[in-house]
């Protein structure tokens, strides 16, 4: 490194001359590594804040994409068998369930309680006791004994042929109602519900159905908790699921996760 003299100063001079400088360049070094510092870590949040939104950006997107199904718009569940049951939510969809979706191969549940939904086994008629019994329940559990703190509802179960909108005479069947004729078989079942996360999506039943496909579940019975207070809490223990899925499984009514 060349160092130029001033030879109309002291030497004491030019030490000093170069001693101020020399603090002068450490004083701005010390700034360009404090500025230097300053810019990783808002580089690192920069990138902390891209990486939240582009994952927000993701889960929108998924959510988007997912194409639901027909079922949907009704109370539904899969079957430990596989069986698709489906069930209406009130006197509407009751009655696009038995006019439009009723099948002579389904089988048929409703409960003796009245305001409750029909449910169907779609293609059951070859299920097991395991499905009907599955389906039974989850009539029971839509139905306005949840409401009403019940812990179980008489359902019964039926053929499609002997579901009819044909009234006695001097009878009126409301809208969402039908009447049954011939005779029937009656289930028992306790009202407890389950919802699960699957593969990122919520899904609801009974809980020997949601049981046979995912192990991240909880299950819900009649309490005191709102709707809206006890799918967080259910959001919290799945770690996962959207708050609107998890309403549309939970019954009318309020509930509390079992313990």
């Amino acid at each position: 490194m060349e160092v130029e003299i001033d030879l109309h100063k002291s030497v004491e001079e030019n030490a000093g001359m170069y001693f101020d400088q020399a603090k002068k360049y450490k004083k701005k070094l010390e700034g360009a590594r404090k500025a230097l510092l300053e810019s990783r870590k808002k580089l690192a949040d920069l990138e902390k804040q891209e990486e939240k939104f582009q994952a927000e950006e993701v889960k929108k997107l998924s959510k988007v994409e997912r194409k639901k199904e027909w079922y949907e718009k009704f109370h539904w569940f899969v079957s430990s068998e596989g069986y698709l049951c489906i069930g209406g939510k009130d006197a509407t969809s009751n009655e696009v369930i038995i006019k439009k979706h009723m099948e002579k191969d389904d089988v048929v549940f409703h409960t003796e309680m009245s305001g409750s939904p029909f449910f169907l086994i779609k293609n059951g008629v070859n299920c097991s006791d395991i499905t009907k019994e599955e389906t039974a329940q989850a009539a029971a559990v839509y139905s306005r004994a949840w409401k009403l703190g019940h812990t179980t509802a008489d359902v019964f179960m039926c053929k499609p042929e002997q579901v009819t909108k044909e009234a006695k005479s001097g009878e009126f069947i409301a809208k969402g109602a039908f009447m049954i004729y011939g005779k029937t078989v009656h289930y028992y079942p306790k009202l407890e519900a389950a919802i699960g996360l699957l593969d990122g999506i919520i899904i609801g039943g009974p809980e020997s159905a949601i049981k046979s496909k995912t192990e991240n579940y909880v299950v819900v019975i009649s309490g005191d908790e709102r709707k809206s207070d006890l799918a967080k809490k259910i959001k919290f223990k799945l770690k996962g699921g959207e708050l609107d899925d998890i309403v549309t499984f939970l019954p009318a009514g309020e509930g509390k996760i079992k313990k």
